[in-house]
């Protein structure tokens, strides 16, 4: 190996068992898009993504089998291709065996794709690549001199840099991570797709309402979102099953805590564990305590500490000389746990800023991510603020729960779902509008007049 010139990754700590997690439509495939206001022109788009995949070497790598470890092989001879979307949205791209790139970029009409597999990075981290395509791809479409624009600072040593290893602080240890236990959560239902193929929803709201809505509960957009989905949950929950907690994992970008510009997974999560018997069923008393645990959680010390309880698993020597294939037998356990401890997550990638010269040429952002439970992704650009998931179910009860309260609270809600057979109901209407099938209306009654404020 040595006599090649290959260059070679080790998979930081958060990608170390994610191939062994893949099953069925847990892909652990996540999508972020760009619909632009006119029709995509593939050609430029290929032109852009060659040009700024040499910014992100790290990123043309397949994914190898070593003996106690998988690790990631720089591959020249593998280009990126820009394809018309042909697949679910989400389907697999890892294969075991195959020496295949783990990210494609897919299009259709006016939408621009990027699917990546989580083993090469985080939301985050790929949106800055997203960022930098459609960056690309506008100026060359629309001819814009867009020299000025050098937002983009870091090194490429900067982006492939492993920041679980820079930052971890061997004293905290394992000691944390015997805390992460938890018990058996609420489980979300649904129809599944009897060939486990993914289905997608998601909702768009404006950025403005949502953050006024906030506001007039005293709480941030983030903690406003988590609640009112809580809420949802609850409006889904029988009688029986309200004995068991809802426990809502929540992503946290770790960047926010630590100097790093790297593209690749660096994150951590909090967890919200609801009692609706301990804590009650209105939304204000959700919003209370999802505020709380949030404070709680946030801390730069408990962060800290998380992070290390992550990157202990990867320093320790028991587990380094285990052989991969027991790892994975083990990690295929621990996940089967993990499951009944969690209801679902709520991922927020934030606002969305590109140069305003690009701007007016995009209309939103939005992102997607599989899981073994639903998860939500959120994502904002100007006053557009979409909502999406993607499961394995055919049927998208919570969410749809979760936009019909939104409208009774006064917020105009547009979904788009990959499905014809959303549920409609009184307060749906059908809309046949290229892939915006279903629009919810806002009730008649306006809200007060309070303006909101950036959270």
């Amino acid at each position: 190996m040595a006599q090649t010139n290959r260059k070679w990754y080790q998979l930081d700590n958060a990608a170390k068992i994610i191939p062994s997690t893949v099953q069925g439509a847990n892909t652990r495939v996540f999508r972020i898009s760009c619909e632009l206001k006119d029709l995509v022109n593939p050609a430029i788009l290929q032109e852009a993504l060659d040009e700024v995949i040499e910014e992100f070497p790290y990123f043309n790598s397949v994914l190898r089998k070593g003996l106690f470890w998988y690790y990631l092989e720089h591959r020249d001879n593998l280009h990126p291709l820009v394809e018309e979307e042909n697949l679910p949205p989400c389907s697999q791209i890892y294969f075991p065996g195959r020496k295949t790139l783990l990210y494609r970029v897919f299009y259709y009409r006016n939408r621009i794709n990027l699917e990546m597999f989580h083993v090469l990075a985080d939301g985050t981290g790929a949106l800055i690549f997203f960022r930098k395509l459609v960056t690309v791809y506008v100026s060359k479409r629309y001819n814009l001199n867009l020299s000025d624009w050098n937002e983009e600072t870091s090194s490429k040593e900067e982006k492939d840099d492993d920041a679980f290893r820079h930052f971890y602080q061997r004293s905290v240890g394992l000691k944390q991570l015997k805390s992460l236990s938890s018990k058996r959560a609420y489980s979300l239902k649904g129809d599944p797709d009897p060939d486990r193929q993914p289905h997608l929803i998601e909702g768009c709201v404006s950025v403005s309402q949502f953050k006024k809505l906030a506001k007039e509960y005293n709480t941030s957009v983030g903690i406003m979102a988590t609640s009112v989905y809580i809420a949802a949950v609850i409006d889904e929950m029988s009688v029986r099953d309200r004995k068991k907690p809802i426990v809502v994992s929540v992503p946290v970008n770790l960047r926010q805590y630590f100097p790093s510009e790297t593209t690749r997974n660096f994150y951590g999560t909090i967890t919200i564990v609801y009692d609706l018997y301990k804590q009650g069923e209105e939304l204000p008393e959700i919003i209370e305590y999802v505020k709380q645990s949030f404070a709680d959680q946030l801390s730069k010390d408990k962060i800290t500490m998380t992070m290390n309880s992550y990157a202990a698993l990867e320093h320790n020597i028991a587990v380094k000389v285990v052989p991969l294939f027991i790892k994975n037998f083990t990690v295929q356990g621990i996940n089967r746990v993990a499951k009944k401890g969690v209801t679902s997550t709520m991922s927020n990638l934030g606002n969305i800023d590109m140069p305003p010269e690009v701007g007016v040429y995009i209309d939103r952002f939005s992102c997607f991510m599989t899981a073994i439970s639903e998860q939500i992704c959120v994502s904002s650009f100007k006053d557009k603020m979409v909502f999406g998931e993607v499961s394995a179910y055919t049927t998208h009860e919570i969410m749809l729960h979760f936009f019909r309260r939104l409208v009774k609270m006064g917020i105009d809600v547009e979904v788009t779902s990959s499905d014809h057979n959303v549920d409609i109901d009184t307060v749906l209407i059908w809309e046949k509008n290229q892939e915006r099938e279903v629009k919810f209306e806002k009730p008649e009654e306006e809200n007060g007049d309070m303006e909101g404020e950036p959270v």
